[in-house]
């Protein structure tokens, strides 16, 4: 099963590099730069908790190049970068070529089956922390690498099955799921919680339980989790619990990976995550809710940011 995977960066290049650390057959799809930095010093995954690797000169494609079908498409680019992947990937999707889409909402499931037809879609996700660092290296954040996929359908499916065997023994958890729509869903609600909640406070989930505010944290999963029960995915119950701890646990150190980006003056996916997030709450979102007031408030540093860069240098 030979693998694309769009990009090397701290999500493709986790996953790739831990499916190639394994014996698979995988390439990376990288721009002119990231290629150089992979030749001159490897793809290097850092992670505590599961293991440093170092893979010189990992396989890699530039997008001009790409004439072949590959089995399947791992595609782990950031929601702003959508189209270009879309139009990178084309000339490597063939007649029996799997999707594997691993952003966040759900938004992108339509963009992909009007390009590439429902048919080559599954549904897929990844509950993980990493980054990139200034040297390239991939560094995992945490103890989590999950990544989860089936077919839309719910059928367990010859081809989900094999590909559930191409991850076996791969150092991550991959897990083939028969309820993947349930669960992009439930993710969607925390992530957009998440990336809500620690961009409007500027601030981790411990420092927003220390200033008494763990209740506004709550107030948006709620507004998320309505959503989702509006469009016939309402989240479990064992979900709710786990985002109830996670949101007021005093002392803990998370923030989405959203507030990184903003802290450094990077692009955001506010449109990906809340803006379809509020479009599809229509009338049932008021107009003070915590999720209006969220993807405002990102709206306005994409707006600022947006100015900066187009003004040039401040004078002091």
């Amino acid at each position: 099963m030979r693998f694309l995977v769009v990009g090397a960066g701290a999500i493709g290049g986790y996953f790739g590099g831990r499916l190639l650390e394994a014996g698979r057959d995988v390439t990376f799809l990288v721009r002119p730069r990231r290629a150089e930095m992979l030749v001159q010093r490897g793809l290097v995954i850092r992670s505590p908790a599961a293991g440093d690797v170092t893979l010189p000169s990992p396989p890699t494609v530039l997008a001009e190049a790409l004439e072949t079908p590959f089995d399947v498409i791992l595609l782990s680019c950031k929601a702003y970068d959508l189209d270009g992947a879309i139009a990178a990937v084309a000339p490597a999707v063939g007649p029996n070529t799997l999707i594997l889409p691993l952003l966040n909402g759900m938004g992108h499931l339509d963009v992909l089956d009007a390009r590439f037809g429902a048919e080559k879609v599954l549904g897929g996700l990844c509950i993980i922390s990493t980054d990139l660092d200034a040297d390239g290296r991939v560094l995992h954040l945490n103890d989590m690498h999950s990544l989860m996929f089936g077919e839309r359908n719910g059928t367990g499916s010859a081809r989900a099955q094999a590909l559930a065997q191409a991850f076996a023994g791969a150092t991550f958890d991959g897990r083939l799921s028969e309820t993947i729509l349930q669960d992009m869903w439930e993710k969607w609600v925390f992530i957009a919680t998440a990336a809500g909640i620690n961009s409007l406070m500027r601030a981790s989930v411990g420092d927003i339980v220390a200033a008494g505010a763990a209740d506004l944290a709550m107030g948006l999963a709620e507004e998320c989790a309505a959503i989702a029960a509006r469009h016939g995915y309402p989240p479990r119950p064992e979900f709710r619990e786990r985002s109830e701890r996670t949101f007021t646990a005093a002392g803990s150190p998370m923030t989405a990976s959203m507030l990184r980006d903003i802290e450094r003056g990077a692009p955001v996916e506010a449109e990906h995550l809340l803006g379809d997030l509020l479009r599809r709450g229509g009338d049932a979102v008021g107009p003070r809710s915590l999720l209006r007031i969220a993807y405002a408030h990102l709206k306005a540093y994409e707006a600022r940011r947006a100015r900066e860069q187009g003004s040039g240098p401040r004078a002091s």
